[in-house]
């Protein structure tokens, strides 16, 4: 606390005002500093509400991306299983119509071979009836 010297009429004068000069200029710049604190406190709760706001729209897009990735790994999975079951669908088709044409070609094989015999046979008789012919032709021969 700051004394003061004593006049007639009280405290001296210059004293007391070059202490409430100095009284004023302190209090005005503390205001100053106070009404710049409050402005920065003013400007981060508006940068706090504005970060906020950019969180909520992160936060949303994440979600959105998320649902979005689900939605999409569910597609795929979805049409590789369709893709995977025509696959399976194609594979017993073409085995099945491959043991059709096997079949086709063994029934083609056991008719040529059928053929084959029954030429060999038709063969034989004609050779054989060639054989006798040429053997009777010998015969006539000698007698005459």
């Amino acid at each position: 606390m700051k004394k003061f010297s004593k006049e007639f009429n009280g405290y001296n004068k210059d004293e007391v005002n070059d202490f409430l000069n100095e009284v004023i200029v302190q209090t005005e710049k503390l205001l100053r500093r106070l009404e710049y604190q409050q402005k920065e406190i003013d400007s981060l709760k508006k940068d706090i509400i504005r970060y906020k706001g950019i969180e909520k729209s992160l936060d949303l897009a994440l979600q959105n991306a998320q649902e979005v990735g689900d939605h999409i790994r569910k597609m795929a999975n979805d049409e590789s299983n369709m893709i995977i079951a025509e696959a399976k669908r194609n594979a017993s088709k073409i085995v099945n119509d491959a043991l059709i044409r096997s079949e086709k070609i063994e029934l083609k094989t056991n008719q040529a071979e059928r053929n084959l015999r029954v030429f060999k046979n038709k063969l034989r008789s004609i050779i054989q009836t060639q054989l006798d012919v040429v053997e009777e032709i010998e015969t006539l021969d000698i007698q005459e």
